[in-house]
């Protein structure tokens, strides 16, 4: 469910925060994927709870912290939750950087 146009440029990436799920980008935007696979997409959309939350964004902010080489102009962090019968829905700029 990575938009067309967008580069991996890692998955599972391990900060001393915590891991994001799935970093992809294009010469425009870095973006940090947090991917929650529950029962209902319902309950996947409302399992991201504010310490984790917490976490991704100061995972989020080492990463551009660190990598200057995948800095670009735009930042956004995406929620994919996927239900028990695989559909799946992206929500787009869910976390913001402070």
């Amino acid at each position: 469910m990575v938009e067309a146009g967008l580069d991996i440029l890692a998955q599972r990436l391990r900060t001393p925060y915590g891991e994001i799920d799935l970093l992809v980008a294009d010469e425009n935007w870095i973006i940090g994927v947090e991917v929650k696979s529950r029962s209902t997409l319902r309950d996947g959309a409302e399992a991201l709870a504010p310490r984790q939350a917490e976490r991704l964004m100061a995972s989020f902010g080492y990463i551009l912290e660190t990598k200057p080489e995948w800095c670009r102009p735009n930042t956004r962090f995406d929620v994919i939750v996927v239900d028990h019968t695989g559909q799946a829905r992206r929500i787009m700029d869910a976390l913001r950087l402070t």
